[in-house]
């Protein structure tokens, strides 16, 4: 499914949920005294790990500092493949529950802002790193909030991009593993710096894009 096309099943199109692999794993969990839920709770526990390893790049330098990047990466890619995993073991595995979707979607919004706050007072050379952190926690989180609140209010669900939650955390991962190439050249962190400013306006054009949507929808289709 292509994420501009309306999704009525609510779930966000992946490929990679039918790879054999995933599959496999997915029913090894389900076979497994884990629930989605916690599996969705798991998920924050990695974003804290990655936020932690953010929290102390300006506190080490040289090898420890790509320690510190290698741990951001891992962290990130722990969080999706929790998210991954948490919908397969509810759908396929047949272990949904009632309150599924509040484990779905509310340890995504702690996630990101753990993990993007913390990134912006990883900047070495940028004194307002926090605040650009918190900018873009908040812009990523109201993506998300534009997305349940038009399909809430009746119109299809859509992951629209350009910075949904696989792009934003691929750029963040691509940025940390950009960051460990730049430390050998000095104590900078451009890579992190610029990957935010992207992500910053990329959720703007985000929000654009799923509130016209969502616009576009309901005037064609009043309730």
């Amino acid at each position: 499914m292509n994420s501009n096309e309306p999704n009525l099943s609510g779930r966000r199109p992946l490929k990679v949920r039918s790879s054999r692999l995933a599959q496999r794993f997915a029913r090894y969990l389900s076979g497994k005294n884990i629930t989605p839920n916690q599996i969705s709770l798991l998920s924050i526990v990695s974003a804290a790990i990655a936020a932690l390893a953010f929290l102390l790049v300006p506190l080490t330098s040289g090898i420890g500092r790509d320690a510190c990047y290698v741990v951001v990466a891992l962290g990130i890619q722990g969080r999706l493949l929790c998210n991954l995993f948490d919908g397969m073991v509810a759908v396929e595995g047949g272990k949904s529950t009632p309150a599924g979707e509040l484990f779905n979607d509310m340890p995504d919004r702690v996630s990101d802002a753990l993990i993007l706050i913390a990134a912006g007072y990883a900047l070495l050379d940028i004194t307002w790193g926090g605040i650009l952190g918190w900018l873009t926690a908040i812009l990523a989180i109201l993506t998300a909030y534009v997305r349940t609140l038009a399909t809430a209010i009746g119109a299809p669900t859509r992951f629209l991009g350009p910075m949904a939650k696989q792009q934003r955390m691929a750029l963040l991962t691509a940025a940390a593993i950009g960051c460990i190439i730049e430390n050998t050249y000095g104590d900078h962190n451009w890579t992190l710096f610029i990957a935010l400013i992207a992500m910053a306006l990329g959720c703007l054009a985000t929000l654009y894009r799923r509130t016209r949507a969502a616009y576009e929808f309901l005037q064609q289709h009043p309730l």
